[in-house]
């Protein structure tokens, strides 16, 4: 085996068939003597780039996801000499460490709490824990900045197995807070009723916790650094506000070793007969069918009163004609109600309001009829957009129903 161990190619060869027999059951001790001069020479990213191998080559991610933790346990020695990405403040891989870093604090809190919770449990206790819980969910913004930031860059450069793998554990945590608060909830007047329950549940997912912040800042981190460029981090952290950090904030605004003002964005891509949006661009046929297929009637107004669009769905709640194009839209509605339209634009050219909603019974129907007020950078209206639906099913919904459970 030693001509393989210098040769980068040929070694991930036998970390694939490493990671392939542990699949298929082989103790983990056992491979750890046969391959221990090979774990001496891997690093990180090999081993985060033969998972996506064996992604690519069709084992189910959720496999991988099931034995990730096994992974890292037969890599721990190497990954353990990882160290964690030095950046400057307000990068993003520097933000996501300071999140680690105070969410840790927080983990070993709840452990104090929660080990002799069953032995132990008051309702001063409950609360205590029910609250330090609560406080831990936020992280959730520190998963969907990966999951909706990160990871697409990721996917990218080619490399989506952060994507299958993490983010299946993400949602794993996600339910256990979940279900450990609402095991809390019912505490209320007796402590000890789930005391035990609770207790395995927040040891459950402390320890996923725990062994997701092992694997950012030992595998995904590094993988990240290493193919991400200077602009594409700075596009990643002008995105990281709208969603939100968790515990801190930001330092300074984002840097990296680049001056800023030297690091261009890359432009977007644009395909011809597409229109650039604020994210993304489409063709004139794509925005069609896609306002067609929206379950809702739309109706744009421009800044004139004049009619200038409305959508053709399959089941409108409201007739519209073509002849209305070009109308003032005070003489679209009846006399009775051309008062309250007229109401509604002059607040919304005034400033005075943003958004008006209605609801009303039409036969079975439950409508809902909501205007928006339109206005461009610099706060000038720019018109009104009219969003109508049939709601009535929406009122009828109960419990859950998670994409495609039937």
């Amino acid at each position: 085996m030693s001509e393989y161990i210098n040769n980068t190619e040929k070694r991930k060869v036998l970390i694939k068939d490493l990671l392939k027999r542990i699949h298929a059951g082989t103790p983990v001790e056992a491979l750890k003597n046969e391959f221990s001069s090979l774990l001496e020479e891997t690093n990180a990213a090999e081993i985060t780039q033969v998972e996506q191998m064996l992604i690519e080559e069709g084992m189910p991610a959720e496999e991988i996801q099931h034995l990730c933790d096994v992974h890292v346990l037969l890599f721990k020695d190497t990954l353990n000499e990882t160290q964690s990405p030095e950046t400057m403040p307000g990068h993003p891989i520097r933000n996501y460490l300071l999140e680690n870093q105070a969410v840790r604090s927080r983990l070993e809190a709840l452990a104090t709490i929660s080990t002799h919770l069953d032995s132990s449990a008051t309702v001063e206790k409950i609360q205590v824990l029910k609250q330090l819980i609560q406080t831990i969910a936020t992280f959730e913004k520190h998963y969907a900045r990966k999951e909706n930031i990160l990871f697409p860059y990721l996917e990218k450069k080619g490399f989506a197995g952060p994507s299958t793998v993490m983010w299946g554990i993400h949602d794993q945590i996600r339910l256990d807070w979940k279900k450990a608060l609402v095991l809390l909830g019912q505490n209320v007047n007796d402590p000890k009723a789930n005391a035990v329950e609770i207790k395995k549940l927040t040891q459950q997912f402390a320890e996923k916790m725990q062994e997701m912040i092992y694997k950012e800042e030992k595998i995904l981190f590094p993988a990240a650094i290493e193919r991400l460029t200077e602009a594409e981090w700075m596009q990643i952290a002008e995105q990281e506000g709208e969603i939100g950090f968790c515990f801190i904030q930001p330092e300074t605004k984002a840097q990296t070793a680049t001056e800023p003002a030297a690091v261009k964005p890359e432009p977007q891509r644009i395909s011809e007969g597409q229109f650039p949006l604020d994210t993304g661009a489409l063709t004139v046929q794509q925005i069609n069918l896609m306002i067609r297929a929206l379950p809702v009637d739309i109706t744009f107004v421009d800044e004139n009163d004049e009619v200038r669009f409305f959508s053709l769905t399959k089941d409108r709640v409201f007739q519209r004609s073509p002849a209305i194009i070009g109308r003032k839209v005070q003489n679209c509605h009846p006399p009775q109600s051309v008062d309250k339209v007229q109401k509604i634009l002059l607040d919304f050219k005034s400033g005075a309001r943003d958004e008006a909603e209605f609801w009303i019974q039409m036969g079975e129907k439950f409508v809902v009829i909501t205007y928006y007020a339109l206005r461009d950078e610099d706060g000038t209206y720019r018109g009104t957009v009219e969003v109508s639906m049939d709601a009535a099913h929406l009122r009828g919904l109960q419990g859950e129903r998670r994409l495609l459970d039937d």
